[in-house]
């Protein structure tokens, strides 16, 4: 399957080779519909970054009933199972600030909540678990960079 992961992120990784943000024309910039799409397009290669490097995904946007937010992706790395939480910057490096550092000390707390309510949905007792966050910087007219932070925070 590992070949198949390889082939498919190479064929996301070229229609992405331009960035992953729709294009200037159709859009007005902080248009939520266009936030919408840019997130889904990293969540996207983001599923595909992952299977490439191993991970095999369980789960997709998962929500809790009560709590605003989801988890983006889960998976098994290995034996660790693993919250993934995506976040996609479209325009010049540092303009809204890193990827990552939207991952903030509430958004945490939130995805810890909701990871607690996956395992307990899913009768899950032991399992080793971490967070992990994939950041991706996209500038228009060139590929998507990608950050894998492994065990970025405690849950």
């Amino acid at each position: 399957m590992k070949i198949v992961s390889t082939v498919v992120f190479g064929l996301v990784a070229w229609v992405s080779r331009k960035g992953l943000a729709p294009e200037a024309a159709s859009a007005a910039p902080g248009d939520r519909a266009v936030r919408r799409r840019t997130g889904v397009r990293g969540e996207t290669f983001a599923y595909w970054y992952l299977r490439r490097h191993g991970y095999i995904v369980v789960g997709r946007n998962f929500m809790v009933p009560g709590i605003k937010g989801e988890i983006d992706l889960i998976a098994y790395d290995g034996p660790v199972l693993a919250f993934v939480e995506v976040k996609t910057r479209t325009g010049e490096p540092g303009e809204f600030g890193l990827p990552e550092d939207a991952v903030t000390p509430n958004k945490r707390r939130l995805l810890s909540r909701m990871a607690r309510q996956f395992l307990a949905d899913r009768r899950i007792r032991e399992a080793q678990c971490r967070f992990d966050v994939v950041a991706i910087e996209s500038q228009s007219g060139r590929p998507p960079a990608v950050r894998l932070h492994k065990g970025a925070f405690a849950g």
